[in-house]
C-alpha cells in the first residue's frame, strides 16, 4: 500500500458530502484519478443519539475547524448533562471506498462501534473522540483500551474486513 504523498501526489479533497460514502467516494475517485491506481479513501465519524447524530459526519469540523477536542468534549456534555448513562447512545461509523480507475467502478465496505458517551474524558490513547465513547463490553473508552484490541473492535477494523474481501475480489478480477 502506498500513499499519494509517497508517490509525490499532493492529494486534498474537500469533505463536502452530506455522508461518510459520499466524503469517502470523492476521496477515492480523486486519488485513482491522480494515480492510475485502484486507491482506497475512508470517512468516519461520531454519532450521538440524544443530539439527532451529531456530530456525524462534521465530527472532524465540529464548532469549527479550530475547536479542540478539550472544547468539543465540553459542548458535547454540555448538550448531553443531565442525561442518564442509557440515554448517551453512540456509535462510530467507518466508509471505506475502493475506486477502480480503469473501470470507474467504486465500492464500499462499512464498519461501525457501538457505545457511550462519558461525562468526562477518559485515557490517553487514541485520537478524537476517543477518550470520551465507552464500550460497556470492555468497561473502558476507546482510549483506555490497548491497541490490539482497538485494532480488532474499532469501527475502523470493522470496515477493513469488507474493504479486504472487495480488494481480494478485484486482485481475482483482472
Amino acid at each position: 500500500m502506498v500513499a499519494p504523498a509517497d508517490m509525490g501526489l499532493d492529494l486534498r479533497v474537500e469533505e463536502s458530502g452530506d455522508t461518510y460514502a459520499e466524503n469517502a467516494r470523492a476521496k477515492a475517485f480523486a486519488a485513482a484519478e491522480l494515480s492510475g491506481l485502484v486507491s482506497l479513501a475512508d470517512d468516519s465519524g461520531l454519532e450521538i443519539e440524544a443530539l439527532g447524530g451529531e456530530p456525524g459526519v462534521h465530527s472532524a469540523r465540529f464548532l469549527g475547524p479550530d475547536a479542540s477536542y478539550a472544547e468539543r468534549f465540553a459542548e458535547i456534555e454540555r448538550r448531553l448533562a443531565g442525561l442518564s448513562p442509557e440515554k448517551r447512545a453512540a456509535r462510530f461509523v467507518c466508509v471505506i471506498a475502493i475506486a477502480e480507475p480503469k473501470s470507474g467502478r467504486l465500492r464500499t465496505a462499512e464498519g461501525e462501534v457501538r457505545g457511550l458517551i462519558t461525562a468526562e474524558p477518559r485515557g490517553v490513547g487514541g485520537f478524537g473522540y476517543d477518550p470520551i465513547f465507552w464500550i460497556p463490553q470492555h468497561s473502558a473508552t476507546m482510549a483506555e483500551l490497548p491497541e490490539h484490541v482497538k485494532a480488532i473492535i474499532s469501527h475502523r477494523a470493522r470496515a477493513c474486513a469488507p474493504a479486504r474481501q472487495i480488494l481480494k475480489e478485484l486482485l481475482f478480477e483482472h
